[in-house]
């Protein structure tokens, strides 16, 4: 294994901490960048490449969430008003809230899957970003799959290791490479951190344009 691939140990409590204090951070952070992505009508899409979506499953469950939290803010605050203090703060509280489901889900519109003339970069919401170059694939194909719920997502089988990037248990895209490549996962070791993978599967709303795209370049 890779120098760089972190080992599949427990890491200490003051890494998780950390760890978890700059991702939080950056979550932060991508959130408004992704709302500012929205607002502007600005997809994280290279020149030359392709977005391709797949948030079709989550949509509506984020839209319910988003429409509950903007009711929730006058509810609450008419329940609380008597008290300027409690008011106050469960009125951050909510706008905060509303705020960061408006941004997960500008997130999921904003940052698609892309296949372009360097590669496809293969994306998750917030966290997951991963560029992986031509050289780096061996081939590209349609291949429908259902996981079971709450599957890792990375797994082996028969020597191969596989990231598998579901939306509600499904991949539609399965992206071998030619050789075991390292990925920046959310979190610490042994779910998260660096990772070294054969086997790329991922969500596509369009498989089809998808494929069409993969077929322009390789």
């Amino acid at each position: 294994m890779s120098a760089d691939v972190q080992p599949a140990t427990r890491p200490s409590a003051a890494r998780r901490l950390g760890v978890f204090a700059l991702r939080a951070l950056k979550l932060e952070l991508r959130i408004y960048a992704s709302i500012g992505r929205l607002v502007a009508r600005r997809p994280a899409v290279a020149p030359g490449a392709t977005g391709f979506a797949y948030h079709a499953p989550v949509f509506t469950i984020l839209m319910v969430f988003i429409v509950l939290s903007a009711v929730e803010i006058p509810i609450i605050d008419l329940i609380v008003h008597r008290w300027p203090v409690v008011r106050i703060s469960f009125l951050i509280l909510g706008i905060w809230g509303l705020t960061w489901m408006i941004g997960l889900l500008a997130a999921y519109l904003m940052r698609p899957h892309t296949v372009g003339p360097d590669g496809i970069r293969v994306r998750e919401g917030l966290e997951i970003d991963l560029p992986l170059s031509w050289d780096d694939i061996a081939s590209v194909a349609l291949d429908r799959r259902t996981d079971e719920p709450k599957s890792p997502r990375v797994t082996e089988a028969d020597g191969t290791r596989i990231l598998s990037l579901r939306m509600q248990d499904r991949t539609v895209i399965t992206i071998e490479l030619e050789r075991p490549t390292v990925v920046a996962l959310p979190g610490t070791a042994p779910k998260g951190g660096r990772q070294a993978v054969d086997e790329v599967r991922i969500w596509v709303d369009d498989p089809s344009g998808f494929m069409a795209a993969v077929r322009r370049h390789i």
